[in-house]
């Protein structure tokens, strides 16, 4: 088995809707994305033989997606009611719109599934929010 890991930060405020402790107050992260690819034999097409992908085709891809996402409000569809919503953007917030509950469990799947479309083959996401803290997300593979 071969493979290839790259990581990319991103800056965002979120809240847990539903959620009775801390977290449930709107504040920001640093987080941390570490996204590993493996397959198991070398390609062995012209420009990519004896690699499992171009780095920088893996990097620019897992950049692409957390930029997306830097210094935004990102908000889970729902949880907001539509005139705050509304109010938000009037006072030019931008925000990105997500259909699950803002957990680093969630992003860490977002990420693989959104790194899959492109076919890379994600073996693990790890989504940190603290330094010291990260969930995991391992798709299954077929």
């Amino acid at each position: 088995m071969y493979g290839l890991k790259t990581e990319s930060c991103f800056d965002s405020a979120h809240f847990l809707n539903e959620y009775d402790g801390k977290c449930e107050n709107l504040h920001g992260h640093r987080w941390k994305v570490v996204a590993t690819i493996e397959q198991d034999e070398l390609r062995q097409d012209r420009q990519m033989r004896d690699m499992v992908i171009d780095f920088a085709d893996f990097k620019r891809a897992l950049r692409a997606l957390t930029e997306e996402l830097d210094h935004m409000f990102i908000v889970q569809e729902g949880s907001l009611m539509p005139e705050t919503i509304e109010l938000l953007e009037k006072e030019t917030f931008k925000l990105f719109m997500v259909p699950f509950r803002t957990t680093s469990e969630n992003f860490a799947k977002y990420f693989a599934d959104k790194l899959i479309e492109q076919g890379f083959p994600v073996s693990e996401i790890q989504v940190y929010e603290t330094p010291l803290n990260c969930a995991i997300y391992r798709p299954e593979r077929n």
